[in-house]
């Protein structure tokens, strides 16, 4: 893949950002296609998502799929 986009999203604790974490996590496998893929890594209370795509269509529909899952995720937590 030959575009890559780093979204860091950065709770008041620990517990939120796990919260976030495991309900995105649930659609890794679900939503990858040939044209993306995503990666969750958790440090702490700041939840990182690594998207690559093969072009910048990719990237962009990539970036607006996951930072979308990421607004539910915290809205349906109370986060």
């Amino acid at each position: 893949m030959d575009h890559q986009a780093v979204l860091e999203f950065v709770y008041d604790d620990p517990d939120s950002a796990t919260l976030v974490e495991a309900s995105v996590a649930q659609e890794l496998d679900e939503i990858d296609g040939d044209r993306t893929h995503a990666r969750l890594d958790r440090d702490d209370a700041t939840l990182s998502m690594t998207i690559d795509a093969a072009d910048p269509v990719a990237l962009r529909a990539g970036m607006t799929t996951w930072t979308t899952l990421v607004e539910v995720a915290e809205r349906v937590g109370g986060i």
